[in-house]
């Protein structure tokens, strides 16, 4: 795969399955050089086989599609080339689709409700004169702000207190009737100008400073549950808990587990025959805050709270949503699991079922009435495609991926399994290029870091592969999926045992497979993989390049700069100015020799600007060789999800770094890469 390709990878959002079980519904989503953004549509896939998928909108990007409960219509958001998502619908057996919000900053998300008349949505509500209310005030024109709280900015979104995200109730209005018409000349004369938008009133149900998320209606649609952050001193911590409100208004009541535990809830679902509350949290310990590689376990606790028990394994399931119904007493749920995701059947009480599992990362999966089961995933072959699930074996439904396929070779990912030099097992993979070798290795360090690599596609894997580079990537200690006592292995010793994991795993690949160069090395990350990627180099010297994006690279300045520095550096560093200092790539910037790239986005919030600005500084200063690659405009999520333009124009200096001290037959020095070249913006 080349990096002009990009277009060519379909995304596939989790499918919408209909209440008869007969056709899913997902959106398929891909860059587009020429607008210089994403767009896609919805997709109908039958569960027969003998049927073709086709598409069904013409939008721009439409995305979230979502089958009321009686199946006749079709709610899902639709993004204009310049505008915010609305919420539209048509009736599901075609037609043309209505738009029932004009919401100033976009809907995020929606849900229905039982009696598929009403549904409620999130947006964020800004603040009169903030964010293009007002003509004229931009926003370098708008007032000051006045900042007390901890957490005031987010990575993504920017500042939160000016503009919080509610809660909204919209009924959906029938379909096919007469639409509205704008009034003019008498008929206006006493309409307010501006107030007329053609489309239902949205009735607002939260208030206050504060975000509600993951709203979600009670089985008999009186009452709506949700997440949010309400309790006293929630500066001080990182709970979210569950909220109740009537769903005609009023003020809301904490549904609260008897235990007392302080959690963070992620997703909530009431199940189906209304007796219990299905959600997933992550334990934050005494203080609120220890986020630290916390498994997110599901529990039940009866509908107006009480007892919460816990229905996966704390130390070896890490369970995410958004939930789903799985039957009258159960909910499916995704399992982050040895370099997989796993899709689970987990009922109120009873046995765990698993449904999918294997070298795929499902994506997100819909139970029908009749309990069908249509569901997404990636695996090595695919960037996204829609299964049913009949007696454990999954059914092909679609091929998304085949013109990415057909215009590239994709190159499968092989497990490797290593020792580390205190004897504990690395898992990972391996990439490799075409023909006999020998081929430069680059090892990528992903981000997190309790996260992980799975076998399942990857654009960069792919991509520099395709360039002659066999890529190796492992998930040491640190990462997600194989158990808390493996994340947290790392708390309070960054850069000791996962150091010691990633370089264990690249000797070990290049000693399983001949054709890879072990003289001939690179090393790339981003986030805390720009962390780790900076502190080994400062470590070991084997590598000829180095590739350090968004990274995590001064944890003292990061504590005043981030967006979660006032907790982060602390709970996995330490909270000793000493501790942070020990564990700083920056405190061992002198003894780096390797040339370095440093990549960085204008917007990060995440990982700072400043954070790769200082660090490239250093290494200027000390005479390495080395680049400051910055792109305006954008933020932490650059390389998933940043403008088409930028994505590719990353992928072309990343590979012209690489020309320049891993040459390959396919990818050489050229002039634009050569680093004498000067041009006016660089003088």
């Amino acid at each position: 795969m080349k990096p002009e390709q990009l277009p060519l990878v379909n995304s596939v959002s989790a499918p919408a399955i209909h209440p008869d079980g007969s056709r899913a519904v997902v959106s398929v989503s891909r860059p587009d050089f020429d607008g210089d953004a994403y767009v896609g549509q919805l997709w109908r896939v039958p569960l027969d086989t003998t049927k073709h998928p086709r598409r069904i909108t013409r939008g721009f990007h439409d995305t979230a599609p979502a089958f009321s409960p009686d199946g006749l219509v079709l709610a899902f958001l639709r993004r204009e080339p310049d505008g915010k998502p609305q919420l539209f619908v048509v009736e599901s057996a075609g037609g043309e689709p209505q738009r029932i919000t004009d919401v100033h900053s976009g809907v995020e998300s929606f849900t229905w409700a039982p009696d598929s008349h009403r549904v409620v949505y999130t947006a964020r509500v800004p603040e009169a004169g903030r964010y293009g209310t007002v003509d004229g005030v931009t926003s370098g024109r708008e007032d000051a702000r006045l900042i007390r709280a901890k957490q005031y900015r987010l990575n993504g979104i920017g500042y939160l207190a000016d503009h919080r995200k509610h809660l909204f109730l919209v009924e959906v209005p029938e379909l096919g009737g007469e639409p509205a018409v704008q009034p003019t000349g008498r008929a206006a004369r006493e309409l307010a100008p501006g107030t007329f938008t053609g489309v239902p009133h949205s009735k607002q149900l939260t208030f206050g400073d504060a975000d509600h998320d993951s709203p979600c209606f009670s089985a008999h649609g009186e009452s709506i549950y949700f997440v949010a952050s309400l309790h006293e001193g929630r500066d001080d911590d990182l709970v979210r808990s569950i909220y109740r409100l009537n769903a005609a208004g009023g003020e809301p009541d904490p549904v609260l587990p008897a235990d007392g535990t302080r959690r963070t809830v992620t997703a909530i679902k009431p199940s189906l025959n209304g007796q219990w509350i299905f959600f997933t949290a992550q334990d934050l310990g005494e203080t609120g805050l220890d986020f630290v590689a916390r498994n997110s376990v599901l529990y039940v606790m009866p509908t107006d709270g009480g007892e919460a028990r816990a229905l996966t394994d704390t130390e070896y399931l890490d369970v995410s949503g958004p939930l789903e119904q799985g039957g009258a007493e159960s909910v499916l749920v995704l399992n982050t699991a040895l370099g997989s995701v796993e899709l689970l059947r987990v009922p109120a009480d009873g046995p765990i079922e698993p449904l999918v599992h294997g070298a795929r990362v499902v994506l997100g999966a819909t139970m029908a009435a009749n309990g069908e089961i249509a569901l997404t995933f990636t695996d090595a072959s695919t960037a996204g495609d829609v299964a049913s699930l009949e007696r454990d074996e999954l059914r092909l439904l679609t091929d998304f991926s085949a013109e990415l396929r057909n215009n590239s070779r994709l190159s499968e990912p092989l497990e490797v399994e290593a020792t580390s030099a205190d004897g504990y097992p690395v898992q990972g993979w391996v990439v490799l290029p075409d023909g006999p070798g020998p081929h430069p290795v680059l090892l990528n360090i992903h981000g997190g870091p309790f996260a992980q690599y799975t076998g399942a596609f990857f654009d960069e894997a792919q991509v520099y592969a395709a360039a002659g580079y066999a890529v190796a990537m492992c998930n040491p200690r640190g990462s997600a999926g194989y158990g808390q006592t493996h994340g947290r292995a790392i708390r309070a010793h960054m850069g000791s045992l996962d150091m010691q994991d990633v370089l264990a795993f690249v000797d070990a690949a290049t000693k399983e497979f001949p054709a890879l160069d072990a003289e001939r090395l690179g090393i790339m990350g981003g986030s805390y993989g720009g962390y780790l990627t900076a502190w080994t180099i400062a470590h070991d010297h084997r590598f000829k390049g180095a590739i350090v994006e968004r990274g995590f690279l001064d944890p003292v300045s990061f504590t005043g700069s981030a967006d979660i520095g006032w907790y982060f550096s602390q709970e996995y560093l330490g909270t000793s100015e000493e501790q942070l200092i020990a564990q700083s790539p920056m405190a061992v910037v002198g003894n780096v020799r390797t040339p370095v790239m440093v990549i960085h986005s204008e917007n990060d919030l995440r990982c700072p600007l400043e954070q790769g600005q200082r660090y490239f500084a250093k290494l200027q200063a000390q005479g390495v060789d080395t680049e400051l690659l910055v792109f305006p405009g954008e933020d932490h999520e650059l390389s998933r999800s940043g403008t088409p333009h930028h994505r590719r124009q990353r992928f072309d200096h990343i590979l012209a770094w690489w020309a320049r001290y891993l040459p390959t037959p396919k990818n050489r020095p050229s002039p634009e890469s050569d680093p004498d070249r000067h041009t006016a913006s660089d003088r």
